[in-house]
């Protein structure tokens, strides 16, 4: 089952589950979020949960995406209650850009970067109920940060970059027993300034506060063990780069269950209604192989098994943004 949030033409909102090129209306919802604390209340899957409520109203979903009627899959009311963070150095193919971006000099060095990948390989897969090696975590925002799918990224005036990170993201409501509950997954596109992280390492966390977006679809159930996708960035209606899109498992250095351990197990991300969407790692980046994107450029991330592609593009530097000013009081 795939499901998505959209609004009506009067701006109300909506939860619809995907049937080929039509959108039908999951009867009462109004979102995503609700459908997951009433199914943990339920005590039952969120999938039967939607099939006990029934389907109704029929939607073009073609209409839906090219008039950004599209919400993100998972939300909530108020972003602050809302987690956006990721994991890196997850992906098997994931580390050699990244150590290229970390090395100081001495090529011959064991990196960081290789270090914490080569303890992922080695203790990233631990038995089940066993924790294992924790990875690289970072911290992105809150909700106000999440691009509805098709709209464009904002770009602060102090970025260097402006770079793509195709990847899966699982979506999280906690329940009212302080218990992360899995909601499903979606294709996500963690928007990052690569020039910024390559100068320092350290840099890492203020490359990652940056916008990101995530769907259109929320898939719910498993996610495969091997997922094969593509990565493309347009310029003007052609495509300037493209590369596949690995992820799933059987990619991977880490288990979900152990970068899902390393995550929950802090206590204050444990509040009961919180929504969760955490990145799970790229394997791909258009800036390894030297692509530096400009405004107007758009990100396409597809992989099948999610359904529509993930669009967004590159939009202008705001030069009216002013970063925060501290006044005495």
């Amino acid at each position: 089952m795939r499901l998505v949030q959209f609004e009506l033409h009067n701006g109300e909102r909506r939860v619809g589950v995907v049937d080929g090129a039509q959108v039908r209306e999951v009867q009462g919802a109004r979102s995503v979020r609700e459908l997951a604390l009433a199914a943990i209340e339920a005590g039952i899957g969120l999938a039967r949960h939607v099939d006990s409520l029934g389907l109704g109203a029929t939607h073009d979903y073609a209409a839906l995406l090219a008039g950004l009627k599209i919400l993100p899959p998972l939300d909530h009311p108020d972003p602050a209650h809302m987690l956006i963070s990721g994991t890196g150095l997850t992906h098997l193919g994931s580390a050699a850009a990244r150590d290229k971006m970390h090395q100081a000099g001495d090529d011959s060095a064991l990196t960081d970067t290789m270090r914490i990948f080569k303890w992922g390989v080695e203790g990233g897969k631990p038995a089940s109920g066993e924790a294992g090696v924790q990875p690289e975590w970072f911290y992105k925002g809150d909700g106000s940060i999440v691009v509805r799918p098709g709209a464009a990224f904002p770009v602060p005036p102090f970025a260097d970059d402006a770079g793509e990170e195709p990847e899966i993201g699982g979506l999280y409501v906690i329940g009212p027993d302080h218990k992360p509950y899995r909601v499903g997954f979606a294709v996500g596109n963690e928007f990052s300034d690569h020039v910024m992280e390559r100068k320092n390492y350290l840099y890492l966390a203020h490359s990652k506060l940056r916008s990101c977006s995530y769907g259109p679809e929320l898939r719910v159930g498993e996610l495969p063990q091997h997922l094969s996708g593509s990565s493309r960035i347009l310029r003007n209606g052609e495509v300037i780069w493209q590369n596949e899109f690995l992820s799933g498992e059987a990619n991977m250095c880490h288990s979900l269950e152990n970068l899902e351990y390393h995550h929950f197990k802090y206590q204050q991300f444990l509040k009961p209604g919180d929504v969760h969407i955490h990145f799970f790692g790229t394997a791909t980046l258009s800036f390894a192989d030297g692509i530096r994107t400009e405004p107007g450029d758009v990100f396409e991330i597809s992989q099948a098994e999610f359904g529509a592609p993930l669009v967004n593009s590159v939009g202008s530097s705001d030069a009216a943004f002013e970063p925060g000013q501290v006044i005495t009081l």
